[in-house]
């Protein structure tokens, strides 16, 4: 493609460029077409690049108005159509829309380098910021001041001019590899199945197996059924399946992604992507990526962070060495004369939970239907916030199986738009997000948002429903929690609206919200068979609530370690990496990671860490915000009701409609009267017990 468009689009001939008459102006995702992109953008960024050249001219004195109200007003046409782009690329992509992403993600580097490093805009912005007390800024004014004036700082506008030069080089080159980093992983994952005959469905479920048959003829494969490498279709198979070579053939597929000295091999790209990022900090003057990445951040430190890790890894590793040890009890038990595997845990911590807690996935799975927690989540926000939701089928989608549901608030006003797209297709990224096609805010009248769920849950088969297991009913109500962050925004700014926040606060308004999908008062209400409507008996959902805890030794081992990698890769020199595989092996053997569990994420498919990098040297953050959320969650236990008014009120005002407002610590103190105890997170995973009290 050509730099610029010969002829400027037209509007006619462009739905990303014409207004949206459509109902809450959504986008006609029906007309947009691939080829409509690069023109809408080319225009995008020229209509923002005269935005700002008006702002960095304006010949009069700069104040809040003409500089910083100015920047928040700009872009409106960019925001457009990068959510549109963003969202079709993730969730129903092409290799023409692949294609375009790495066109992009370039464009967008050259558009925005020099925006972020104008000294002009940075000087008008320095001025404001070192006189702030005297301009009678509201708080979120002055919030939203300080926080364009640190954007600008930590992306180099106050260096040299051959600084920014080099930083300009460097941010070019990290959006092309970030977005090889994700193109690789996703050619990997759409590459691999695992085709099974009749014989291999030994301890597969008729779910399990009618999801594999509609990922197979998705692939053009009538008549078969394939395991695929999206973590919905892997983990139940490395649960359930009795065929011990499969589960080794699928678990090392899955870790292998972005590992496998093929074309999409990950490991040179990340080594690339560590050194970039180290020089970033040396020319900002930090001592490396971590330590520049958390100095805006609640954490403020590695050091804090490599705390917090290490006081949840000991107790953790504990109870999963413990749980290993009985778990190779039960392979002897039953007459298995090998040594425990990690394709193994998942199949023999399922065997060993129903010893112990008399429960397993498989009992509670017909009763968490996928539109009856969809209700359940609905109604949790309504009970806590007085939001009622419903469905819109006049609003287009970008795929048939896209639901959306109008949001109201208690007065019955319209509040927001809610698409939900709950389900596994090769056309879409694995793993589950929340995203917006546009954000709140109330800068010059009233914008609502639209605010969008991607989750990746096995369909079911014909004529049946999607049934959940409790970790994908979970996903679904973490996600939500996102999601209603940004509806219940409350804001004047569009760059303070819902989810702009520090990376080690945003998790926790969707991980608080976990708790509700698994309080009894939901669970009687919600789970119901889908055969008979039968609710959930109480003998089984008490079962369920006290099997909660197990195996949490293992799902804290394999999110520490990963946080723990993420940790080392940006405070070890880049030089010390070198090979990836071998930097690897050795960071794990120095915490002493049990060879039975690998990492939730290697580094060749770590991509909240490497796509992008918006968590680089910050995974962690999922970990400080339980801190939090468990800590939240037990002011309402503590008020003897987990709707209790005063303190959903507070919620809302303090956490999910202050948006980036105020400062993370700030509002959460206004919220629970305290900091949050580290305590609630161990006792919420049952770490603060003796591993046989397990």
């Amino acid at each position: 493609m050509s730099e610029a468009p010969a002829a400027p689009p037209t509007t006619a001939s462009n739905p990303l460029l014409a207004s949206w008459q459509t109902p809450f102006e959504t986008p006609p995702f029906g007309e947009i077409r691939p080829e409509h992109f690069m023109p809408a953008f080319e225009r995008a960024f020229a209509d923002h690049s005269r935005e700002i050249d008006a702002i960095v001219n304006d010949a009069a004195e700069p104040d809040f108005d003409n500089t910083v109200a100015a920047w928040e007003r700009s872009g409106k046409l960019l925001n457009r159509v990068s959510a549109v782009f963003y969202d079709l690329v993730s969730a129903h992509s092409s290799p023409e829309l692949l294609a375009i992403e790495s066109e992009v993600a370039l464009r967008s580097a050259r558009h925005w380098n020099p925006i972020m490093m104008n000294a002009v805009l940075f000087g008008r912005l320095a001025r404001l910021y070192e006189n702030r007390a005297a301009l009678g800024l509201t708080p979120e004014q002055a919030r939203l001041l300080e926080r364009s004036y640190t954007a600008m700082r930590r992306a180099g506008a106050g260096l040299s001019e051959v600084a920014k030069a080099r930083m300009a080089d460097i941010n070019e080159r990290l959006a092309q590899l970030g977005t090889s980093f994700s193109h690789h992983l996703l050619g990997d994952e759409q590459a691999w199945t695992l085709e099974l005959s009749p014989d291999d469905l030994g301890g597969l479920s008729p779910a399990f197996v009618a999801a594999a048959e509609r990922s197979a003829a998705e692939r053009g494969l009538d008549g078969k059924a394939v395991v695929t490498l999206s973590r919905s279709s892997v983990e139940p198979f490395l649960q359930s399946s009795t065929r011990r070579d499969l589960r080794e053939k699928v678990f090392k597929a899955f870790t292998a992604r972005g590992d496998n000295g093929n074309a999409n091999d990950n490991n040179a790209t990340i080594r690339e992507i560590l050194a970039l990022r180290e020089e970033t900090a040396k020319i900002l003057g930090f001592p490396n990526f971590a330590a520049y990445r958390l100095e805006d951040s609640m954490a403020k430190t590695p050091e804090a962070v490599r705390g917090l890790l290490e006081r949840v890894w000991v107790p953790a590793r504990a109870r999963a060495l413990a749980d290993r040890d009985a778990l190779q009890e039960l392979v002897r038990d039953e007459g298995g004369n090998f040594e425990l595997a990690p394709w193994d845990w998942r199949y023999y911590a399922e065997k060993l939970r129903q010893r112990r807690a008399n429960f397993d996935d498989a009992a509670i799975k017909p009763y968490l239907v996928l539109d009856h927690m969809i209700e359940a989540a609905f109604d949790v926000a309504h009970r806590l916030f007085g939001l009622s939701f419903v469905e819109r089928k006049d609003v287009a989608v970008w795929h048939p199986d896209v639901r959306v549901w109008e949001v109201r608030d208690a007065a019955g006003a319209h509040k927001a738009l809610f698409y939900g797209d709950y389900f596994a297709r090769a056309s879409k990224r694995s793993g589950a997000w929340m995203t917006s096609l546009r954000d709140q805010q109330k800068l010059d009248g009233a914008v609502t948002p639209l605010i969008i769920n991607v989750m990746n849950f096995a369909k079911g088969a014909e004529g049946h429903p999607s049934l959940l297991s409790p970790d994908d009913a979970r996903t679904l109500f973490h996600e939500f929690g996102h999601g209603l962050h940004g509806m219940l925004s409350n804001v004047v700014y569009p760059s303070l609206s819902g989810t702009s926040v520090f990376t080690d606060f945003v998790e926790l308004p969707s991980q608080l919200y976990e708790h509700w999908q698994q309080r009894p008062e939901v669970l009687r209400r919600f789970a119901r068979h889908y055969q008979t409507g039968e609710p959930l008996p109480d003998e089984l959902l008490q079962r369920f609530l006290a099997a909660r805890r197990f195996n949490q030794g293992f799902a804290t081992v394999e999110f520490v370690a990963s946080a723990l990698m993420d940790l080392e890769f940006h405070t070890q020199p880049a030089a010390a990496v070198g090979d990836v595989r071998a930097f690897e092996a050795r960071e794990l053997e120095k915490i002493g990671m049990p060879a039975e569990i690998a990492m939730r994420h290697r580094p060749q498919q770590f991509g909240h860490v490497f796509s992008g990098g918006h968590y680089a040297a910050g995974y962690y953050s999922y970990m400080w915000s339980e801190v939090m959320d468990a800590d939240a969650f037990a002011a309402f236990e503590e008020a003897g009701d987990v709707f209790d008014p005063a303190i959903a009120r507070r919620l809302h005002d303090d956490i999910y409609s202050s948006g980036g407002s105020r400062d993370p610590e700030e509002a959460y103190i206004a919220f629970r009267g305290r900091r949050p105890e580290v305590d609630a997170l161990l006792r919420g995973r049952g770490l603060l017990e003796t591993p046989d009290a397990a």
